[in-house]
């Protein structure tokens, strides 16, 4: 007999955990799918593990600053397999969790490929087809396809994050987080590192004068980085591939690489789902159609959440959210609808930069009036301190309300210290109510006062 569920969730990441073990707390009945490990990008293949790589890069960073000011560490070298044996030390577990977790609370797993056979119906790979009365796409993203020669060459995050020997040559196709975050895990590591990117900046989701300060610790980590590049083919070679590709002024370039990553964006993983036969669309960008309540527009049994949704930005918390307000809605109808305001983004360069609410040039479209607050903070305690160069803030408060438009920082601590501004943004607190707190000192959140 079909075996029938109340909710069937295709993925298990951060959104399908939420999602699961608030409708079985319900007492509804629920299945978990995913052909892959359970845990999903961010546990196993994204956030976690790579920021554990990067507190390795970190070290020899502050090593690097810190040499000639009390700091004496000749020879110190990242091992790359204890690093990564490190990293596994999270990673493995994960999934024996995950399946424990579902377990305890009568949650159904398969571990296999789905795909819709009808509105209401999954095809599994070897159980067959199982019935849900709603059905919750939580599948991530992948890579998106480039388009040209070779491109199976390239290797993506998640291969990156389990390479148990880092190549000597590296190039990263792409200019975002990946790129940024990536190369300065293998250039601190000891690799040769290129960054070839299109556009004619990196991380063009930061503002771009804070970014302008930041390229001075790529120049500091010795990686290559080339705006104004876009790849027209990867060939392989016999000591490993050519990158070929082509400046903005037409000249023809080639690096050569022992190992080429994909960098270049990322879209919803929903190719294989047989979307067709659940009568769910997508637009022309592979995205699916969804309402404001998350939930297919032709399809009402079908909710998307997390970066299968592509509703909010990609990032974990906005999962999670989405995960809540699907659940939601499924217990009490559509009542719900995603709140994306105010969410912190933090790139995990070295050091970090993050930003939240609008950037400068939004602002000025909106037609809001606001005070402009930046200013380059080298010389501050907070970067004297650690004897980092790269500190410096532009924070945006609307002048009839003083409330925060928006903060964008790159420096020591701001990974931390912009869900501060994130939190005075969602909830409305003026820069006089952030002014009269009093924060630990030194801290890098004392700093918050002087950037107001």
């Amino acid at each position: 007999m079909t075996k029938s569920y109340d909710l069937a969730i295709i993925g298990s990441g951060t959104a399908a955990m939420v999602a699961a073990n608030r409708m079985a707390a319900a007492g509804k009945r629920v299945a978990v799918i995913d052909y892959r490990p359970f845990g999903g990008t961010c546990a196993l293949r994204g956030c976690d593990p790579k920021k554990m790589l990067i507190t390795g890069a970190q070290v020899m960073d502050d090593i690097r600053r810190m040499r000639g000011r009390g700091v004496a560490a000749e020879g110190a070298h990242i091992d790359w397999r204890d690093l990564m044996k490190f990293k596994r030390t999270f990673t493995g577990p994960v999934p024996a969790k995950q399946e424990k977790n579902y377990a305890d609370k009568g949650v159904d797993t398969y571990h296999e490929h789905a795909r819709f056979a009808g509105r209401n119906e999954i095809q599994l790979e070897q159980s067959g087809i199982i019935a849900a009365t709603h059905v919750l796409i939580a599948t991530g993203a992948r890579p998106a396809p480039l388009g040209f020669p070779g491109e199976e060459y390239l290797i993506d995050n998640e291969r990156f994050l389990e390479l148990d020997e880092l190549p000597t040559r590296i190039v990263l196709v792409g200019g975002g987080y990946i790129a940024s975050e990536f190369s300065h895990i293998a250039a601190r590591s000891g690799a040769k590192v290129t960054i070839l990117q299109r556009g004619p900046r990196l991380l063009p989701q930061f503002d771009g004068d804070l970014v302008g300060w930041l390229m001075e610790s790529f120049d500091a980590a010795g990686i290559d980085v080339r705006t104004g590049h876009a790849v027209e083919a990867i060939e392989q070679t016999a000591r490993g591939y050519t990158v070929r590709a082509r400046t903005a002024d037409g000249e023809a370039i080639s690096v050569e690489a022992d190992l080429v990553v994909h960098a270049a964006g990322r879209i919803p993983d929903v190719a294989d789902l047989c979307l067709d036969a659940a009568e769910v669309e997508c637009d022309d960008r592979g995205h699916l159609k969804l309402n404001e309540h998350l939930q297919s527009v032709t399809n009402p049994s079908v909710y998307a959440a997390g970066d299968a949704a592509g509703m909010g930005p990609p990032l974990t918390p906005v999962s999670s959210h989405d995960a809540k307000v699907v659940v939601g809605n499924l217990l009490d109808g559509n009542s719900r609808r995603p709140d994306y305001r105010a969410i912190p983004s933090v790139a995990f360069t070295i050091p970090p930069i993050a930003s939240v609410g609008l950037s400068e040039d939004e602002a000025i479209s909106a037609g809001l009036k606001f005070k402009r607050n930046s200013e380059r903070a080298s010389n501050w305690y907070t970067a004297r301190r650690v004897a980092e160069s790269v500190y410096g803030f532009k924070v945006l408060v609307e002048d009839e309300t003083n409330l925060i438009l928006g903060a964008h920082l790159v420096g020591p601590h701001v990974d931390e210290v912009i869900n501060v501004f994130g939190l005075a943004m969602r909830h409305r607190l003026t820069i006089d109510d952030l002014e009269s707190t009093m924060f630990a000192y030194p801290t890098g959140a004392s700093d918050i006062g002087y950037m107001l």
